[in-house]
């Protein structure tokens, strides 16, 4: 399944504050975490992730520093601020509303079935 770049978009923010809560990261790390918690279904590139985090600390959500790992080269790691948090609450309670009017929607549905062969007799 390909998850439509519309929805990718609009949970970026949210999913990679919600990492950082985790504790500090660096992009390779939380590429691989969003790989990882979507049981590989959101494979992101670093030329998604690099800009919303450049975004993110200049909006004043998250802090950076350059850290040095023994025998590796420096690496950026990023922190979620007070500011982050908050905008992360703020974002939990919008899609909180948005998954409960889906599921309203959806609920006591029959689930959507796509049959290939049907319309090729």
């Amino acid at each position: 399944m390909k998850v439509a770049k519309d929805l990718v978009a609009a949970s970026a923010t949210p999913m990679v504050l919600g990492i950082l809560t985790e504790g500090e990261s660096y992009g390779y790390a939380i590429l691989r975490r969003i790989n990882e918690l979507s049981g590989g279904e959101l494979s992101w590139t670093e030329g998604l992730l690099y800009p919303l985090l450049h975004r993110l600390e200049r909006l004043g959500l998250v802090e950076s520093s350059w850290q040095a790992v023994a025998g590796e080269r420096k690496r950026k790691y990023y922190r979620i601020t007070d500011t982050g948090r908050a905008e992360l609450a703020e974002q939990r309670r919008q899609w909180a509303t948005v998954v409960g009017a889906l599921k309203e929607i959806w609920h006591d549905r029959a689930p959507l079935t796509v049959n290939p062969l049907e319309g090729l007799a």
